[in-house]
């Protein structure tokens, strides 16, 4: 790990010179940890959405100089369609999945019946399972625990994580699955149960620079790697990128 963002930090310090403003494309779970890192900076403009969207986004030619994604198969995406600058590509975070309810609700376990029970006649908020991070691995981890046949059925799919867990906050959801980080960032909701790191692929935050980027990219990127990019997204609840690859 050390040895990729030493190699990343070099490339970005032989980046070209271009146009001045930065525009960071990066998913919503981010919201906290990167308006705080931008504000440290003239010029840096960020724009929020999920990971699927701001991947296509970039693919049919938005102007974005850098990408901060939470799903390994979007930046993939961007790899293949030579989108993004591959040698830039690092892992900078990674997060835990839980499942949330009200301040006053009861935790509850990870079963049928009991999942079933919690959420009575409401409906269980996620992202998007085809197309969203969170939404992916909520899908896989349900499946993984046998979760998934029971509620299907009971899904109020969202665009982004921080939608899900907007409809929890508005008491139009009894249940969401969301991002450890998202629970911070609300003191509408808690975690009622967290769900087993090998219930799902890895929680993977990659960033990468875009073809074309300004110069003015490579400082912000080797800021979100560095130590006060790191304490951000530690203070946000993010957990470093190599915790997610155990």
């Amino acid at each position: 790990m050390i040895c990729r963002v030493l190699a990343v930090i070099s490339f970005l310090c032989a980046a070209p010179v271009a146009r001045a403003e930065v525009i960071v494309f990066a998913a919503a779970s981010l919201k906290e940890s990167i308006d705080a890192l931008a504000a440290q900076f003239d010029g840096v403009v960020v724009s929020y959405g999920s990971s699927a969207t701001l991947a296509r986004q970039v693919s049919l030619g938005a102007p974005a100089d850098v990408i901060l994604l939470a799903n390994t198969e979007w930046m993939d995406a961007l790899i293949q369609g030579d989108q993004i600058v591959p040698a830039s590509v690092v892992d900078f975070a990674s997060n835990r999945l839980v499942l949330v309810g009200s301040i006053g609700a009861d935790e509850v376990m990870l079963t049928p019946d009991a999942l079933l029970a919690a959420l009575g006649q409401g409906r269980l908020a996620v992202g998007i399972t085809a197309a969203v991070p969170a939404g992916i691995y909520a899908k896989a981890s349900l499946q993984s625990l046998g979760l998934w046949d029971s509620v299907s059925s009971h899904l109020a799919e969202m665009d982004n994580v921080r939608s899900a867990l907007a409809l929890v906050v508005r008491g139009q959801a009894p249940l969401g699955i969301v991002y450890q980080t998202d629970v911070q960032a609300s003191d509408a909701v808690r975690a009622l149960a967290v769900f087993p790191q090998d219930s799902h692929p890895p929680i993977r935050y990659q960033a990468a620079l875009v073809r074309g980027h300004s110069a003015a990219a490579a400082p912000f990127l080797m800021a979100l790697m560095g130590s006060n990019g790191q304490t951000l997204l530690a203070e946000a609840g993010f957990l470093p990128a190599q915790v997610g690859l155990e």
